[in-house]
């Protein structure tokens, strides 16, 4: 068991690797105010908006991320045909982003609206729908067009309906010899057979095989699900607990490196992306993994869904 958790070498040139991003695209907005008193008409705080910013959620986050660690970064997604989606398509332009965003009329650009209050979150609102099948079934053809331009493969499912064919996304990236990460979501892991690594949480893994008692019991789980999803990898985050990471050779826990935790949202991001960097660069797993449980430490000291720097990484 390897515990080691010093900071590796910069590795390769990351403008050398090509990420392919594909998954639910999302608009994050955060809305800043002042709270002062109580509303008259129902125990709830008056927030008075002061500042509004808006960020790259869900896969386009993930995409932000490759980006920030200076890869060169493509993202396929679905998006309505308004205003926030013209929003995502600019912000992408402004992070160095290729775009392949599929404008769906029939569809409102999925948007998560937080509001924040003195530092802290007191609400968020969400609106979304998913994708209608005609734009889905351009956006597989468009994507099986675009694996030969890009050598790593990261699908982020948040269950918003863009990666409903996303066995057949694996299948045919890894018959071309991509790797392929992906972020996981829902009750049946086994539409992401095949995939080079999957990345749940605690809670995602627990709806799969269940809870454990014992880090013994969770490694016999872990590994039953590896090796039935025919995967190269299960990377584990357990938030405050680190990372497990299970393969064929080895399994690696990595404690949590956060020195204060500010905020969690987008933190599962920039590992994924962060290890998709790292593997494409050529970086031994066991490094990737520890490089990317520093980003997340990092990562969670910032406010909502934010970036990490090749500087902060390994500066």
């Amino acid at each position: 068991m390897n515990q080691d958790n010093t900071s590796p070498t910069l590795p390769l040139a990351l403008d050398t690797v090509r990420i392919l991003v594909v998954g639910d695209v999302m608009l994050d907005r955060y809305w800043f105010g002042e709270v002062n008193r109580i509303s008259p008409e129902a125990p709830v705080p008056i927030v008075r908006i002061e500042r509004r910013e808006e960020r790259l959620g869900g896969a386009a986050n993930v995409a932000r991320n490759a980006a920030a660690l200076g890869t060169r970064t493509g993202l396929l997604g679905v998006v309505g045909q308004d205003e926030a989606g013209d929003t995502v398509e600019q912000i992408l332009g402004e992070s160095s982003i290729q775009s392949y965003l599929k404008r769906d009329a029939a569809i409102s650009t999925i948007i998560k609206l937080r509001v924040i209050g003195r530092q802290q979150q007191l609400l968020r609102v969400d609106f979304e729908s998913a994708p209608t099948e005609t734009v889905l079934r351009d956006k597989l053809s468009q994507y099986n067009a675009l694996l030969d331009q890009y050598d790593v493969i990261v699908l982020s499912d948040y269950a918003k309906g863009s990666l409903v064919n996303v066995a057949d996304m694996i299948a045919t990236a890894r018959q071309a010899g991509k790797l392929v990460l992906v972020d996981p979501k829902g009750d049946d892991f086994s539409r992401y057979a095949g995939a080079s690594v999957l990345t749940p949480n605690k809670s995602e893994l627990k709806r799969i095989v269940g809870s454990w008692s014992s880090e013994q019991e969770l490694t016999v789980k872990a590994q039953q699900l590896r090796l039935s999803l025919g995967l190269d990898a299960l990377l584990l985050t357990r938030s405050e607990e680190g990372m497990s990471l299970y393969t064929d050779q080895q399994v690696m826990h990595t404690p949590a490196m956060a020195r204060e935790v500010f905020d969690v949202s987008g933190a599962g991001d920039t590992v994924i992306a962060t290890l998709a960097a790292m593997l494409g660069a050529g970086m031994p797993i066991a490094d990737a993994v520890t490089t990317a449980n520093r980003a997340g430490g990092i990562v969670v000291g910032k406010l909502g869904t934010a970036t990490v720097t090749k500087e902060e990484l390994f500066g």
